[in-house]
């Protein structure tokens, strides 16, 4: 839950002279009442690779709909960039998820700021050179490996607890339909989705009622990503933004019952 006066309770309150007491005092009740209200319907999500593609689309909309976000992005330059856009009371971090103690400082920092996550979404991910199997390199390998699989981990790891404290929240790791299935050239990242869905379905059954992991297929969407494997073709597809209003909501509505269970955006 949030306790962020917005841009207009601030304007209230300081357009009154302070001599002016009483008449003060109504702007500041006033400027709680819409405090009070965003502690009643806005939620913290947290989104890793929030400064492009489907992380980008989803930080946008929910920040429309009244929630806040606090990001990440790999590098300060990618991060300043969703900032501008986002603004405040929103927050990107450069963070490199596969970097734990970086994920544990902008953890520790977020929560002081907001509490727990009521929504937290493992999205940042990479995708390998397409290549066969003993055609990719180790370290194309091991960069997969790191950011989609120990990436997910480290943010578990960090922000995990006090949810698990305050026994609430959703965590919505992000899979694919190659996390289900599989295709030629992109083995490390079939590898790295299925180790995402086995992962999530296994911490559904550590969590305390209530609360609900749940790994997400978010279906076929025109993105750098897909762009890099499916080429010209990928333009048949909804982009990101698209998506995203669809997305959004669906993410939203879930709870403790979806936990455990494999999803797809509808």
């Amino acid at each position: 839950m949030l306790t962020v006066l917005c841009q207009r309770c601030l304007e209230i309150i300081h357009r009154t002279d302070a001599t002016q007491a009483p008449l003060r005092l109504n702007r500041f009740i006033l400027a709680c009442a819409c405090m009070i209200n965003k502690v009643a319907t806005g939620k913290l999500v947290i989104i890793t690779g929030a400064s492009r593609g489907l992380g980008r689309a989803m930080a946008l909309e929910f920040a429309r709909l009244g929630h806040v976000v606090a990001g990440c992005a790999r590098t300060e330059k990618a991060a300043a960039s969703a900032q501008s856009v986002l603004g405040a009371p929103h927050q990107v971090s450069a963070v490199d998820v596969a970097n734990d103690a970086q994920v544990s400082a902008w953890a520790a920092a977020v929560i002081a700021k907001h509490g727990a996550p009521d929504l937290l979404l493992n999205n940042a991910a990479i995708i390998n050179p397409n290549a066969p199997l003993w055609k990719v390199s180790r370290s194309d390998f091991d960069a997969v490996v790191d950011i989609n699989i120990k990436g997910v981990a480290n943010v578990i790891r960090h922000f995990l607890p006090a949810m698990v404290h305050r026994r609430s929240g959703v965590i919505v790791n992000f899979s694919s339909g190659w996390g289900r299935s599989a295709s030629p050239e992109v083995a490390p990242y079939c590898a790295s989705k299925w180790a995402v869905e086995g992962l999530t379905q296994a911490l559904a059954l550590e969590l305390p009622a209530g609360m609900a992991a749940v790994p997400l297929n978010p279906g076929i969407i025109n993105t750098d990503m897909l762009r890099s494997c499916f080429g010209g073709s990928a333009a048949d597809f909804p982009d990101a933004t698209q998506w995203a209003k669809k997305a959004v909501p669906f993410l939203l509505s879930l709870d403790s019952r979806q936990n455990g269970q494999p999803i797809s955006v509808p």
